[in-house]
């Protein structure tokens, strides 16, 4: 159904309430689905109306559509099942149970049988669980606040909980307005029309009425209709000219629907707004719009710099789906109408990666030295890349210059949380400035000088919440800068001295983005609004001169081609449609209709132009490219992979480059031919500052003139350097730093290292290995852990059941070996330990548990509760935390037990009081789930990694975030959209391993310096990693089924087990470890928990007593760690 019919339904709906249809008015919302009624729902369900509950939920969701959904269909059976216990009325229930209960069976077998087992009893009240319900109106009262908190929650009734802001009777002013209308149309209209139908067209006796008039007037007995507001032209200065026969085509200058926002409008006409010299035409709105607009034809440096969009940091929710974006990108060389360009001249060759730590927000080429790429973070990092060099020149990370002259919100927004995306990067059009519009209050100026010499020109406090979008302009011949915000306002700030010029309001929604143009002395600004209303703006304070739709009534940004000749829009509706039309200037309609965007669009569609010629969007994980004058896709490519489901993308000023985000916080940047050679030019020199600052301020020449001007003595065209290495050790302090390369060995160093090789055990001969008895049913391991005193491994099974084996302390040694089989160990009472699932299916969840350090008791979850057991008697000592969002790494605060640091779902930190139940404190500072967690007992710091491939140090004393840094992950290695990073400190407590599928590295706490990376052979995804027991050795288990012992710190393959040591051959089956642990006390002693359910234990032969032998020192990398900040970026010949 399209927007309007939406909306009228929304008439009909206030129209039915007003006229007092209360039943046809809830009929109506439950079969349209756009509006959920809760009072009307509370009434219901306060009343103990079931089935009418479950028929008016089922216009909005099914049972099965999503957890929420199950859980909310499952509580008010719950409830109806409980109430018909309480009345004794047990043939109900057990209609209840086998209609509506028995569905959930499905989905968790244990809680239908608890519920079923409620029949057996006298009563219910008898359940542990249900020992506190009261009578049945409270607990309608608590069962409907915890449904109310479950439909918020639900992503089906987003947008459906608020009904639209409507003056009353809106319906019938509408109707008013259309007879209004229709009188003026009469050809004798009478002063007293007596109008008695609504079935035809009105006509004052009997007439048909005459030609459309070109606007309405208002009429005393119709009621006041207002005038339809327009805009004047941009490019006619003359005289207005007569209206034109009919208007059918035009959309009356873009004004189909008038604004109802009482600020001044102009008369209905092509898009654009009349010159200085016409404000009295604009004044008096004349009821005939011109004809004879001139092309527009826009060359402007304002015209280069456009609109490139992430989706804002701190928007409000009606933004979760961000629209398409636009980003035109000035070419000098040729017009449209001779452009003789072809598909070949895209850049889609893949030249270069550069990471950049965490996830690209936007990004800018600098407008006269082409390859400097100006970049921003989610994280507020701010990155200026010489490409020739793949060096970073410059770095920047959010801080305020000036906390105490801020406003007091921001000052306690800062408080709570100190940290910013960055939304918008910009260079001015001379690149002497570049801007930043944070997603906090903020705008960052900077002054670039060449090279890395970058200076804080201006901090200004913009808008309340976040900046959305950023642009410099040049009103009256002087340099500003155009912001847009959270806040619904449009400001003008100039660029020298930070004081505001302007500032426009009457967006009735959060702004989206700006587009500020000139045509000859006429300045303007486009703005767009995240509810779909385009406006316009002259540097005045008259208002706005446009108020128009988007396509699809989506969040949209605007921009011209380079030439100013062509204008085209994007933008992405919160139903995912995508729309990229260009536009008909001269009567304000959509002249073309791409296609080719996905029909379902995540997130953001980015978008941009080049070349007079082409339109590139990024959407469905590629790049898109349509030519301007064909509706249908041309080609795409996905560069190689890697890309987010919608890549930001930016031309560079010529087109011959294009830098494109990926999914692991790089920035591959593609050419074409003359992109490949111009990099090729400038790979092998230095970047220098006079070289930068000589560029910075001489107009871009063209290529054979570029190579020219810098000369490259020994290096030519024909025999170009070799690209440099994958850059994975970046130091976040140097703000020139180049990739992490791994010191080179001398050739004796060499030689050694072809003479030592890793070992390899094949056989189960080989070393010994020993599968613990099991008589539970197997399900796969998913956490696994010694016990401190190493007389004990404890296993949690998918199924959320843990299980324990014991060492009896008068076998040999009294503690855990291969050697001797333990016993699968379980109190008299015959019970297990088994996590709460609540009404999660245990498979989905995300389990973890910690154990105290005196063994007495593990705390643990399953995607329900968090559940503490005594280790002795297995019995739950309490629960807590219930989900959502549910619990996913768990660690005990290692001087205090009661204090837990509890990582969750929706990527927040809990630090908990177990004693006082009470949550001490949330931190916040990932972007996805929390996956690892480890505290240092000496540096007194927390590092938690997260889903998102970031780590993060929190200061235990104030739980303030210290160093936050992502994994440096190489270009071009496939990894899974959300794969767990685990941390585990070395025995020194400073040194950090961090684990992930693609990758083990090493760290330095507090400040994250990155000291080694190692990577797997063949990109055999590592499925976990731990420290032995004395830090020397890291044992690593990968997908093939193998384990790889490295030496810690060098990060060397000293010994590779292959399956068949542990395994029995079946090649039918593929079973490999999902967990490994290291022994506490032996270094040489390791478990595997596996996807069949099995743990095993290996050690090495007694006769070898370790794995392998140690390889050669690399460069004095021996038993310390190194802290050189050299990063192993290099594929070793291990595993």
């Amino acid at each position: 159904m399209s927007s309007l019919s939406r909306e009228l339904v929304f008439l009909i709906l206030q129209f039915l309430d007003e006229e007092k249809f209360k039943e046809t008015v809830h009929k109506l919302e439950q079969e349209s689905g756009f509006y959920f009624n809760m009072r009307y729902f509370e009434e219901m369900v306060t009343n103990g109306e079931w089935e009418e509950v479950e028929k008016y939920l089922s216009g909005f969701t099914k049972v099965d559509d999503n957890r929420y959904s199950m859980k909310i269909f499952f509580e008010i059976r719950k409830q109806k099942y409980l109430e018909a216990l309480d009345k004794r009325d047990r043939a109900k229930a057990v209609e209840i149970l086998v209609k509506d209960l028995k569905v959930f069976a499905a989905f968790n077998e244990e809680l239908f049988k608890e519920i079923t087992q409620l029949l057996t009893l006298e009563n219910f009240r008898e359940n542990e669980q249900l020992s506190k319900y009261g009578d049945t109106k409270s607990a309608r009262n608590i069962m409907l606040g915890e449904l109310k908190k479950l439909i918020e929650a639900n992503p089906l009734f987003r947008d459906k909980l608020q009904f639209p802001t409507l003056k009353n009777s809106r319906l019938r002013t509408l109707i008013n307005q259309s007879l209004n209308w229709q009188h003026q149309l009469c050809k004798n209209p009478r002063p007293n029309p007596d109008i008695k139908t609504l079935f035809v067209d009105h006509s004052c006796g009997g007439q048909p009425n005459g030609a459309r008039a070109p606007s309405p007037v208002t009429n005393p007995l119709m009621g006041a209709v207002p005038k339809p507001g327009g805009f004047p032209p941009l490019g006619a200065h003359g005289p207005f000219q007569p209206a034109p026969p009919s208007l059918q085509t035009s959309l009356a200058g873009w004004m189909s629907n008038p604004s109802p926002v009482p600020h001044p409008s102009a008369s209905a006409g092509p898009i654009g707004l009349a010159a200085p010299n016409n404000t009295a035409a604009i004044l008096k709105r004349p009821r005939t719009p011109p004809t004879n607009n001139l092309a527009l034809d826009y060359q402007t440096a304002d015209s280069e710099h456009v609109l490139k969009r992430t989706r804002p940091f701190g928007m409000s929710e009606e933004v979760n789906n961000l629209p398409v974006n636009i980003l035109p990108v000035a070419y000098a060389g040729h017009s449209h109408g001779q452009s003789s360009y072809s598909s070949d001249d895209l850049p889609k060759n893949f030249v270069m990666a550069l990471n950049q730590g965490s996830a690209v927000k936007s990004m800018d080429f600098h407008p006269l030295q082409q390859i400097l790429l100006l970049v921003g973070t989610n994280m507020g990092d701010i990155m200026v890349w010489e490409l020739g060099s793949r060096e970073r020149i410059a770095l920047k990370n959010f801080k305020v210059w000036d906390l105490g002259a801020c406003s007091m919100g921001l000052q306690a927004s800062l408080a709570n949380d100190y940290t910013a995306s960055v939304n918008r990067v910009m260079w001015s059009p001379d690149g002497s400035l570049f801007g930043i519009a944070y997603s906090k209050h903020i705008v960052h100026i900077y002054s670039y000088h060449g090279g890395d010499d970058i200076k804080n020109h201006l901090e200004i406090e913009a808008h309340v919440g976040s900046v959305n979008d950023l642009a410099f302009s040049y009103p009256n011949k002087q340099l500003c800068v155009v912001t847009c915000g959270e806040d619904r306002v449009i400001k003008v700030w100039d660029a020298a001295t930070g004081n505001k010029q302007f500032t426009f309001e009457g967006h009735e929604a959060p702004v989206y983005s700006v587009c500020p143009h000139h045509k000859e002395n006429i300045q303007f600004i486009f703005s767009t609004a995240t509810d779909g209303k385009i406006k316009a703006w002259l540097y005045d304070t008259m208002g706005s001169r446009v108020d128009y739709d988007a396509p699809g009534h989506s969040s949209t940004t605007m921009a011209y081609s380079a030439d100013g000749t062509r204008l085209f829009s994007c933008g992405t509706n919160k139903e995912g449609e995508s729309h990229l039309v260009e536009w008909n200037e001269s009567e304000g309609a959509v002249k073309r209709r791409y296609t080719g965007l996905g029909k379902r669009s995540v997130g953001v569609v980015q978008f941009d132009t080049t070349k007079n010629r082409f339109l590139a969007a990024g959407d469905e994980f590629m790049v898109k490219f349509w030519d301007m004058d064909n509706v249908s896709l041309l080609t795409s490519i996905d560069a190689d992979g890697g890309l987010p489901a919608s890549p930001c993308i930016r031309f560079n000023k010529e087109g011959i480059l294009m830098a494109v985000s990926t999914s692991d916080n790089s920035v591959k940047v593609l050419a074409n031919s003359d992109g490949i050679r111009l990099l090729k030019t400038v790979e092998n020199r230095t970047f220098d500052a006079s070289r930068a600052a000589s560029a910075a301020v001489v107009k871009a020449p063209s290529i054979p003139n570029f190579a020219a001007a810098n000369p490259n003595p020994g290096t030519s065209m024909g025999n170009p350097a070799a690209p440099l290495p994958p850059m994975v050790g970046m130091q976040i302090n140097d703000s020139r730093a180049l990739a992490d390369v791994k010191p080179r060995i001398n050739e004796e160093s060499m030689e050694k290292s072809r003479i030592w090789k890793a070992a390899e055990i094949n056989e189960q001969s080989q070393c010994r290995s020993l599968r613990l008895p099991d008589n539970l049913t197997a399900m796969r391991v998913a956490r696994l852990m010694y016990t401190n005193s190493g007389l004990a491994i404890l296993a949690l099974a998918s199924n959320a059941v843990h299980k324990l084996w014991k060492w009896q302390r008068n076998d040999r040694t009294g503690k855990a070996t291969a050697s001797v089989a333990p016993q699968l160990w379980q109190p008299s009472s015959g019970i297990l330990m088994t996590n709460d699932i609540s009404d999660t299916n245990p498979e989905e969840a995300v389990p973890c548990f910690a154990l105290s350090k005196n063994d007495s008791y593990v705390m643990s979850a399953s995607g329900g509760k968090i559940s503490l057991f005594n280790m002795m008697t297995f019995k739950t000592m309490t629960t807590f935390m219930p989900p959502p969002p549910a619990a996913s790494f768990l660690a005990f605060h290692p001087q205090d037990n009661n204090i837990i640091a509890i990582g969750m779902e929706d990527s927040s930190i809990q630090i908990y009081n177990v004693r006082v139940d009470e949550v001490k404190t949330k931190l916040k500072g990932h972007q996805k789930r929390i996956t690892g967690l480890a505290f240092s007992n000496t540096l007194n710091v927390l590092i938690s990694s997260g889903a998102d491939s970031q780590l993060c140090v929190w200061n235990t004393d104030g739980w303030d975030r210290q160093a936050s840094k992502f994994l440096q992950i190489p270009p071009g290695r496939p990894t899974s959209p959300v794969s767990d990073t685990r941390v585990q400190f070395h025995v020194d407590q400073t040194h950090l391993l961090a684990v992930h599928e693609s990758q083990i590295a090493l760290y330095e706490a507090p400040k994250l310096d990155c000291l080694k990376q190692w990577f797997p052979r063949d990109a055999n995804p590592i499925t976990h990693a731990t420290y032995s027991c004395d830090s020397q050795s890291i044992y690593v288990s990968f997908e093939d089924g193998s384990v790889g012992v490295l030496t810690a710190p060098a990060l060397r393959l000293r010994c590779r087990i292959s399956s068949a040591a542990y395994l029995p051959p079946n090649p039918s089956l593929r079973v490999y470890p999902l967990v490994i642990a290291a022994h506490p006390t032996e270094a040489n002693q390791f478990a595997l928990g596996l996807t069949d359910g099995a743990v095993h234990v290996l050690e090495p032969l007694e006769s070898e007593g370790k794995w392998g032998t140690a390889p050669p020192a690399e460069n004095g990398a021996g038993g310390a760690p190194s802290t050189s900040g050299a990063a192993g970026s290099e594929q070793q010949a291990q595993r």
